[in-house]
């Protein structure tokens, strides 16, 4: 899989898209996440790539411009599956949607950054609006980041153990179960005797219910009861 990140705060994702599983995952082959500088596609001497908004708004507003040179370059090298526009009032994401996306082979996301984007580019260029929660942030890049996240570790190969990845919250629409480990016994807090009976059916039949009662206590909205 490749994904493309246009910004124009590329620093702002050279740590998160290095680190820990997205990293193990670019060095085994399995990922190749590219992040370009949105200036690096203007013809402006100062490397502007937003202007004043049309009807007079308060704001800047990212142009159109840099964007369709930049989508342009990008597709003439390869098809993609999905152009990713990150916004807040985009689709809701969730596991579900990670897990459709992670079976594509090449994506880009687009960062919003400003007051927003020309809306050309989003009937013109974008596929998919994908917003990560009900508020604002600066920009697009740490919803690209935390999206790209999401996707890569899905990739067979991108966690050690796969069956990880498919007991998360929200594969089934549950949230997981509580985990412990060692030692059994903390300052009297036992862990509870069933995962320690090494009965597997038991065992399993008690994360499933736990994972039923946390999601009716904490997230009843994900439950269709």
């Amino acid at each position: 899989m490749r994904i493309d990140i246009i910004t124009v705060l590329p620093e702002m994702l050279e740590s998160p898209l290095n680190c820990s599983i997205l990293k193990r995952a670019q060095k085994k082959g399995l990922a190749e996440i590219v992040v370009h500088d949105l200036r690096d596609y203007t013809l402006d001497k100062h490397r502007r790539v937003d202007d004043y908004p049309f009807g007079g708004e308060a704001g800047m507003v990212m142009q159109i411009e840099p964007i369709d040179r930049c989508l342009t370059h990008l597709k003439s090298q390869r098809d993609y599956d999905e152009v990713i526009f990150v916004t807040p009032d985009g689709e809701k994401f969730d596991q579900p949607m990670a897990n459709r996306l992670s079976l594509a082979e090449n994506i880009i996301i687009l960062c919003g950054h400003y007051k927003g984007i020309d809306y050309r580019v989003r009937e013109h260029f974008i596929t998919k609006e994908i917003t990560i929660g009900d508020y604002v942030l600066t920009g697009g890049e740490l919803p690209a980041a935390i999206i790209t996240d999401a996707i890569v570790r899905l990739i067979p190969g991108a966690i050690g153990d796969e069956q990880s990845a498919l007991s998360d919250s929200f594969q089934d629409n549950l949230l997981a179960p509580p985990v412990y480990t060692r030692p059994a016994e903390y300052k009297g807090w036992r862990v509870p005797d069933v995962l320690l009976s090494g009965h597997q059916a038991k065992i399993d039949e008690w994360k499933h219910e736990m994972a039923l009662s946390r999601t009716r206590r904490l997230r009843p909205d994900l439950l269709n009861e």
